[in-house]
């Protein structure tokens, strides 16, 4: 049973990082200047975008790879709060035809949320990096 877990667990960390980091590449891509100003736009301040930007393509590459993944689902979990509120809640579940719903933020919202409650173990490098921490400090307690 716990296989399973760890199975799923893996599949929607890794696929809740691809999506991310492609995101926040694109955003840099793309010129992070419309970005910039698009916050703007929108009441944000447009520093923000860099931030944004980064935390996905960062933290998206962190939960492919298992490094800190309870965090960074914490945070990316803020983000799409900040998104459907702050973008996509105007426009409904569905969208408005000019603009995609909060449907997909929801659903990313809800993976992250899941990570950050549950991390994941499975072939993550937190996993290799710290062994060592808590193979000592279980040999520590049983002393």
């Amino acid at each position: 049973m716990l296989k399973k877990f760890e199975v799923s667990t893996l599949i929607i960390r890794v696929v809740l990082g691809i999506t991310f980091f492609v995101h926040g590449i694109v955003k840099f891509q793309g010129g992070i200047e419309n970005i910039v100003g698009w916050f703007d736009s929108i009441g944000l301040p447009g520093f923000l975008a860099y931030g944004v930007a980064t935390v996905e393509m960062i933290g998206g590459v962190a939960l492919v790879l298992g490094l800190g993944s309870q965090i960074v689902s914490a945070l990316l979990s803020l983000l799409m709060i900040g998104a459907i509120v702050k973008v996509k809640l105007a426009v409904g579940f569905l969208g408005n035809g000019q603009m995609a719903g909060y449907e997909l933020d929801l659903a990313f919202l809800a993976m992250a949320i899941f990570i950050a409650i549950n991390g994941s173990k499975m072939f993550a490098l937190d996993q290799l990096i710290f062994k060592g921490q808590k193979e000592e400090t279980t040999s520590l307690s049983k002393s």
